[in-house]
């Protein structure tokens, strides 16, 4: 794509400017950028292939993640919490976007499963299946899956519902071992 402007170099930087609900795109070169303005001079500079590295990605993410500046959500204890084994501030996690150690994950536990549930919608990692591979692993996992449900139907007394998991297990395992 030209750049709108000048019609002679490849448009590198893109913006999109939204004003009452109307929305308006400009496609402009690197040099007409700096030209046309303050606002897409600075967005250029800040956003161009050569200020890559400098991009602060801690900042982005601890904006994403930071909740004390929200109503509601500032809590002293947790925001003085500290890490049990390294002994590092959440503050900290949340300016520099980097834990201490691997410890640092139990301790802020309960801050870190909210942002994750609004950022990806699940705290466990459940990966993808190879094709190659996948029907015999997602029998197991579906194994795997119904033990700890029907461990769950026995400690709450739900015996018809464990009955019928027992049998669903069974007949997952009578697939595997064809």
């Amino acid at each position: 794509m030209l750049c709108q402007r000048c019609q002679q170099r490849p448009a590198t930087v893109h913006f999109t400017q939204v004003i009452g609900g109307e929305k308006t795109e400009y496609h402009l070169c690197d040099q007409c950028a700096q030209e046309k303005g303050d606002l897409f001079s600075k967005a250029a500079q800040a956003f161009s292939f050569s200020n890559l590295n400098s991009f602060p990605f801690n900042q982005l993410l601890s904006g994403l993640l930071n909740m004390e500046s929200s109503p509601g959500f500032a809590s002293p204890t947790l925001t003085q919490q500290r890490c049990d084994h390294c002994g590092m501030p959440y503050s900290q996690f949340t300016k520099t976007g980097r834990f201490g150690c691997a410890h640092c994950y139990d301790s802020f536990a309960a801050r870190l499963e909210p942002m994750l549930r609004r950022i990806q919608s699940n705290t466990t990692h459940t990966g993808k299946v190879p094709v190659r591979a996948g029907g015999q692993v997602k029998v197991k996992k579906e194994l795997q899956r119904l033990r700890r449900e029907l461990q769950q139907a026995v400690s709450l007394e739900q015996f018809e519902h464990a009955a019928r998991l027992r049998d669903e297990i069974r007949r997952l395992e009578q697939q595997l071992d064809q």
